[in-house]
């Protein structure tokens, strides 16, 4: 784990959101895919409702795994665009509602990698909502680094729902953000489309 910036006290935590960072953030689909074509790869019939990058290419689950982690090593991991409307909300509920972010990204320990995407995020989203940037391995599980937050009830934005239903379990305000594999998942809080949605649940 590589924690770019420190944890604040708990004490410190009513105005923390936890975040996710690919398919919640930043638009990484779109990033690989564009990635992806240029090195000869295509998508499969029906590769917009499955999660698995060996499903969707028609590669073996290692072969999909080498090239997430060769793409997420790479130097376009530092200029993924943003998801969504995620820029405009983040930036209001930052700026004019205070709360700071605690990103937990599941990217590389690569440092460089690691570097290139706190650039990235405070190129889009600006120098101070982000208070803790956290690189995990790549595909790691996030049960660990959430634990550090058990009990908080923090706000936790994710789109896998795994990750989600272990924030849940952990006594965190999970919010799953909807995208074709994970439309058939049921869960207990809320599943939203935009970055509007998750606005209006926390400042409601």
């Amino acid at each position: 784990m590589s924690n770019l910036i420190k944890l604040p006290p708990r004490n410190n935590l009513q105005k923390t959101i936890l975040v996710d960072c690919d398919g919640v953030l930043l638009d990484w689909e779109y990033a690989f895919s564009v990635w992806m074509n240029e090195h000869g790869h295509e998508t499969q019939p029906g590769s917009e409702f499955m999660y698995d990058i060996g499903d969707r290419y028609g590669l073996t689950k290692d072969q999909g795994f080498k090239l997430i982690k060769l793409f997420n090593e790479s130097a376009a991991i530092g200029f993924l665009p943003p998801l969504r409307d995620a820029m405009f909300y983040v930036k209001r509920l930052h700026e004019e509602h205070g709360y700071v972010f605690h990103c937990i990204t599941s990217l590389s320990l690569d440092v460089n990698a690691g570097r290139l995407r706190e650039m990235n995020l405070r190129k889009l989203f600006g120098k101070t909502a982000f208070e803790r940037i956290v690189c995990l391995d790549t595909g790691a599980d996030k049960h660990d680094a959430l634990s550090e937050y058990q009990d908080s009830r923090c706000y936790w934005i994710e789109d896998k729902p795994e990750n989600s239903d272990v924030g849940h379990a952990l006594g965190l305000k999970s919010i799953l953000i909807e995208h074709g594999h994970n439309m058939d998942h049921e869960c207990p809080y809320p599943v939203v489309k935009n970055w509007r949605e998750i606005y209006e649940i926390i400042t409601s």
